[in-house]
């Protein structure tokens, strides 16, 4: 069953869409309309949070236009998901690269791999003899 939703929800992320980007937009029932599907559809206000950010990021860089933070454009379901995936996946450190096994340190003695070098190169003899 689906939570209720009522016109604070709806006011409360307007407000907060305002305050994030610094504009001021009437909030009339077209809006309302598009506020109220965007909440029906599972978003939160912490997932509007995120994804201003990240556009705001993204156009400080030059990599997106301006246009993105328009209201109309934002509440399109399917950009905001997009928008909404995309900020979780560049917001997250990458992996460590892997150390290179030669760069690994050892996982025995000294005197082990010296053991170890001496048998292959005994092996290694033999294998030139048995060729001859």
């Amino acid at each position: 069953m689906q939570p209720v939703i009522g016109p604070e929800q709806i006011t409360a992320v307007h407000q907060l869409y305002g305050q994030l980007t610094g504009q001021s937009l009437r909030l009339g029932f077209d809006r309302e309309r598009q506020w109220f599907e965007w909440l029906r559809a599972g978003f939160t206000p912490e997932d509007l949070r995120r994804v201003i950010t990240y556009l705001q990021r993204e156009i400080r860089e030059g990599r997106r236009n301006v246009g993105a933070l328009k209201l109309s454009i934002l509440l399109q379901l399917d950009r905001f998901e997009e928008d909404l995936n995309i900020s979780r996946v560049r917001l997250t450190a990458p992996p460590p690269p892997k150390t290179p096994a030669a760069l690994r340190p050892p996982t025995c003695s000294p005197a082990e791999q010296e053991r170890g070098r001496q048998r292959a190169l005994e092996q290694l003899r033999r294998l030139k003899e048995t060729l001859r």
